[in-house]
């Protein structure tokens, strides 16, 4: 059974359908990447898992309820949907303290996710005081409390140097190996690209694409790339075995379709052509996003 289940969400403020007929799952064990332009209903969406809005119609459920319905939703569901939504003058200890108690949770395991996410020498400081980056891991601590089976995570990165990328990166992935259920909305692709197992895209409030990060990117459709002294040569022996084969804005270089690798490698092998590059052109999410979404701009 999926941990979330989206079926055919609808959401409308008055005249604005922000939601439209939505449905998608989100299993546990993964990290899984919720991506859309700016106003495609992301937060909306989160918003009505979390039950903190009520759908115009169908369901969002969580373990196969609405939310209102869990039996302990702190230790079911952990969201960070606003990192700066936290009193400035409160210190980071005390603000998770304060949701600990709200939520029953004992005040020992504020120190442990501290630690967690590494804001133990700043835990005595004050908010106001806490850059970018270190509300964004108080925030991540705060959905971590109940140690949650389930992270609904809106925009964790911003405010993120490159090494908190890479930390972000390796604690959501220990997470999902965990058997957790992580659900991250990003604008930020390239890292995206490098933490999510599957992508969930929409647009206009509804489905665009479901699937494996390497099937949403094409991954195995994606042409060969062979780089050869011998390109004519090469080119007569894989179309000769049913490639489709062209050329790069280089003459050495070819594009090979409907091949893998391993068989471009060989038939050169076994014809004596020398190889100096063999790989699979790449496409990135934020490519592929942008042809799903057909936006040209902004991608948040």
């Amino acid at each position: 059974m999926p941990e979330i289940v989206i079926e055919r969400l609808t959401k409308r403020y008055g005249e604005t359908l922000a939601v439209d007929e939505l449905s998608f799952t989100v299993d546990g064990g993964h990290v899984t990447g919720f991506l859309g332009p700016n106003g495609a209903g992301k937060s909306t969406t989160l918003r009505a898992v979390l039950g903190l809005i009520r759908p115009t119609s169908g369901r969002a459920l969580v373990l196969d309820r609405p939310f209102h319905r869990l039996s302990d939703p702190a230790r079911t569901v952990g969201a960070s949907l606003d990192a700066a939504d936290v009193h400035p003058g409160r210190s980071g200890r005390g603000h998770l303290r304060t949701l600990a108690a709200a939520a029953g949770i004992p005040f020992s395991r504020v120190d442990e996710v501290l630690a967690m996410v590494e804001l133990t020498p700043a835990r005595d400081r004050r908010v106001k005081g806490y850059s970018m980056g270190m509300r964004q891991r108080l925030a991540l601590a705060g959905a971590l409390l109940g140690d949650p089976r389930i992270l609904l995570l809106d925009e964790p990165a911003n405010g993120l140097d490159p090494q908190g990328m890479r930390w972000l990166r390796d604690i959501l992935g220990s997470l999902a190996r965990e058997g957790r259920a992580v659900l991250v909305s990003s604008h930020v692709l390239a890292e995206v690209e490098q933490t999510v197992d599957e992508v969930v895209v929409i647009g206009d409030g509804r489905l665009v694409a479901q699937g494996p990060l390497n099937d949403i990117v094409g991954g195995e459709e994606r042409p060969v790339r062979v780089r050869t002294p011998h390109p004519d040569a090469l080119r007569a022996v894989l179309e000769a075995d049913g490639a489709g084969v062209a050329t790069d804005d280089r003459d050495e270089v070819l594009l090979v379709h409907h091949c893998t690798l391993e068989r471009v490698g060989t038939l050169a092998a076994e014809h004596g052509l020398a190889i100096f590059e063999l790989t699979r052109e790449a496409q990135t999410l934020e490519d592929r996003f942008l042809e799903l979404t057909g936006e040209g701009g902004n991608v948040r």
